[in-house]
């Protein structure tokens, strides 16, 4: 089910901009007993990237609103625990070639759908990670940006597909660890969090921000940098975020194997649905 401008769609036009050049962004939202978990973040989120990307502001006020409506039609008036919603930016339709002089009627388009069960599992048992062959390139200018452009994604998930593993490590071109395919990583090791520098490649996830918050906060000591795969397998636990399946403990990482540690739970406690 379908939603673009607050009207239910089944069709899209040809035109569309994110169809033919991926120029839009969006953010994937859980949603807990009918209300959208972390709104304030996603909406500073995609504000953040339509500012980068020199599309139009929305009209926040009424995105919720359809963002609601939404949810409360796909649900048919029950209201599950979990489930999710995607909220996808398109700058418009119209116009010829790459140039966006031309495009006018920004397309806002959401999707709600049910939660998937296999990250309840998850969450309590951990997942395994193999090491994509696959490594993200460089692109400082759109560097932590959820855009329509996912090719890379959608090439490492393949390859997943192929093994036995839950998720990829994925490294950059020079070979630093960045993130999972669809996740932040996370590790800790002699009492500090460790993670990614984002600025030149990778997504910066809702969950990633609400874990670096937290450390502050609980006074833990925290490292952001540029990290070898060496690095992050000599860790004393691992985990992985993002918004709609929270923390989620790493017991693996090729045949490297972790145990899943206390400060991982206390993350999961604080943080996940």
């Amino acid at each position: 089910m379908y939603f673009v401008n607050g009207q239910q769609r089944d069709v899209f036009t040809l035109d569309d901009r994110s169809f033919n050049y991926g120029d839009g962004c969006f953010t994937t939202m859980l949603v807990e007993s009918g209300a959208i978990s972390l709104w304030p973040q996603h909406q500073a989120r995609m504000s953040h990237a339509l500012q980068r990307l020199s599309i139009p502001e929305l009209n926040w006020q009424e995105v919720h609103t359809w963002i609601n409506q939404a949810i409360s039609i796909y649900h048919a008036g029950r209201v599950p625990q979990l489930s999710g919603v995607k909220l996808h930016v398109s700058r418009g339709t119209g116009g010829r070639g790459y140039s966006p002089r031309e495009v006018e009627n920004t397309q806002v388009t959401i999707h709600p759908f049910d939660y998937p069960c296999h990250y309840r599992q998850w969450q309590v048992q951990g997942i395994s990670l193999g090491v994509s062959s696959l490594q993200l390139g460089l692109n400082p200018m759109l560097a932590g940006l959820k855009h329509n452009n996912r090719l890379e994604q959608v090439l490492i998930k393949a390859e997943i597909d192929k093994q036995k593993y839950d998720d990829h490590v994925v490294l950059d071109i020079n070979h630093h660890v960045i993130e999972a395919s669809a996740s932040n990583l996370f590790w800790v090791k002699d009492q500090c969090l460790y993670t990614a520098d984002l600025s030149r490649s990778g997504v910066a996830g809702i969950l990633r921000e609400q874990v670096l918050t937290l450390t502050e906060r609980l006074s833990m000591k925290s490292k952001v940098g540029s990290f070898t795969l060496e690095h992050l397998t000599n860790a004393d636990e691992v985990f992985i975020t993002n918004a709609l399946h929270g923390v989620v403990p790493v017991t693996s990482i090729d045949t490297r194997c972790f145990q899943i540690g206390t400060i991982t739970r206390a993350f999961q406690e604080s943080l996940n649905p």
